[in-house]
């Protein structure tokens, strides 16, 4: 019997693996939609002396909120490496503690009115810290889902981590509307939007507790046996074969040039996603506020139904690319952002529009990411060999991330107050979706049939 034969999974094994890397990613969803939620809030509470105008502090509130994606990166690439050495599963424990401290430190973060300039640094270095977890969070959680996928599913496999970023925006808007609803502005301001992150710690142990109880992935276990066993001199010819191609794998498939293409190919097929998912799911219900003049309340009831459209999508959207192709279910998400994005808009800037209308608008344009965001996943999984996936798909998610999604809401903020068009968001999402579409009709459309690569 050959030494890389891969180890028999129980189905149990894998819906634990759909539970377990998916939970961390759903932790990190509803920080990032909290803070995009309170925004206005945690503008006027960290970076706001006196000094500065309300768009203003908003900017600088963006500006902190983009750092944090720029450290994406890092983390990937820090995490991906020890994740493709020594294992998916205890380098997703390890980055799932730092994303659940950090996020609920920032509930018990002192205020500019109480320590001055110290407050914005301090917010800083922890969405830094967030940064550099959340990097490491999605390449692991992706290999594990995929790899430990059946044949012809890996499409709805990785769609659940997609999956899992609409639950935990809609789980930041259900919270924040619960204390919106509870409280009082003045109280909420002061004291209640700290209660929504001190909730990621609960959340944290619940997800620590899954990841312990996940095993290793199949393929990780496949290389690894391959490495042990170092193709010694008894064994069979098949046996050879198999070690010989893995150890060659890492000079030979996973060759840097190689690697880096990769990553820049993924970059470009998920730029769209990122803006847009970012535009419509996180930053709209600030710019409601900010441009629209809508209420608090108003903003997260257009956020929930982006964020229903979206989750509606994926699902279906993953188990359609195992069908079909990751190419076309993409490419029709990517084109229809790039032709709807000015009208929806539009719609929820007429005041005439109906609350029907405008929701209408939004959950076509959450339902429409939801497209690219379901194949997504897979689609980066098969680009990569397993001595490299985990840094390869998380790299190429976390700088598309970092450019495309963190620097979102202070590029169409500051794009706003420089020219005074309104406009501006579909604008953005609209030169990316375009970028993508091209990128996207490269892709194979037999990819989804194959193996991983080993």
């Amino acid at each position: 019997m050959s030494i890389a034969t891969a180890p028999t999974v129980s189905p149990k094994a894998r819906r634990r693996a759909i539970v377990a890397g998916s939970v961390g990613n759903f932790i990190e969803w509803y920080e990032f939609g909290i803070y995009g939620f309170f925004a206005t809030i945690i503008a006027s509470q960290f970076f706001s002396g006196g000094q500065q105008s309300g768009v203003e502090a908003l900017i600088a509130t963006y500006a902190s909120f983009a750092i944090s994606f720029f450290f994406r990166p890092v983390g990937a690439a820090l995490f991906g490496r020890i994740g493709d050495r020594i294992g998916r599963k205890p380098t997703l424990i390890i980055v799932l503690i730092m994303m659940s401290v950090a996020t609920a430190l920032i509930g018990v973060l002192p205020t500019y009115a109480s320590i001055g300039i110290a407050a914005p640094i301090l917010l800083t270095l922890v969405r830094i810290l967030q940064g550099l977890s959340a990097g490491g969070e999605f390449g692991g959680a992706v290999s594990v889902m995929t790899e430990f996928a059946p044949a012809g599913k890996r499409g709805i496999y990785g769609a659940w981590q997609s999956f899992t970023v609409a639950l935990g925006l809609l789980a930041g808007a259900g919270t924040s509307a619960l204390l919106a609803t509870l409280l009082s502005e003045a109280d909420l301001a002061a004291w209640g939007w700290r209660i929504a992150f001190l909730v990621a710690l609960p959340l944290g142990a619940v997800a620590l507790l899954l990841r312990l109880n996940l095993e290793e992935t199949p393929a990780f276990q496949k290389v690894e046996q391959a490495k042990a066993a170092g193709a010694p001199a008894g064994a069979d010819a098949a046996a050879r074969a198999d070690a010989a191609a893995l150890a060659d794998a890492p000079v030979i498939r996973a060759g840097a040039a190689e690697t880096a293409k990769a990553i820049v190919v993924g970059i470009a097929r998920l730029m769209g996603w990122s803006a847009a998912g970012y535009t419509f799911l996180v930053v709209i219900p600030s710019y409601l506020q900010s441009t629209l003049n809508a209420s608090f309340q108003q903003a997260l009831l257009a956020t929930v139904f982006a964020n229903l459209g979206f989750a509606a999508a994926i699902l279906p959207a993953g188990w359609l690319s195992d069908r079909i192709g990751r190419r076309w279910v993409m490419l029709t998400g990517s084109l229809a952002i790039l032709v709807l994005a000015l009208p929806l808009l539009n719609l929820l800037q007429d005041p005439n529009s109906t609350v029907e209308v405008r929701s209408f608008a939004v959950i076509v344009a959450g339902f429409a990411v939801g497209l690219i965001a379901g194949p997504g996943p897979a689609m980066l999984a098969e680009m990569f060999p397993t001595t490299v996936r985990y840094t390869g798909l998380g790299l190429a998610y976390s700088i598309s991330n970092a450019v495309f999604s963190g620097s979102a809401g202070l590029i169409i903020t500051s794009l706003i107050a420089a020219t005074g068009n309104i406009d501006v968001p579909a604008y953005y999402v609209m030169a990316t979706c375009f970028v993508s579409a091209i990128a996207i009709a490269t892709l194979k459309g037999d990819a989804h049939r194959k193996e991983l690569r080993k």
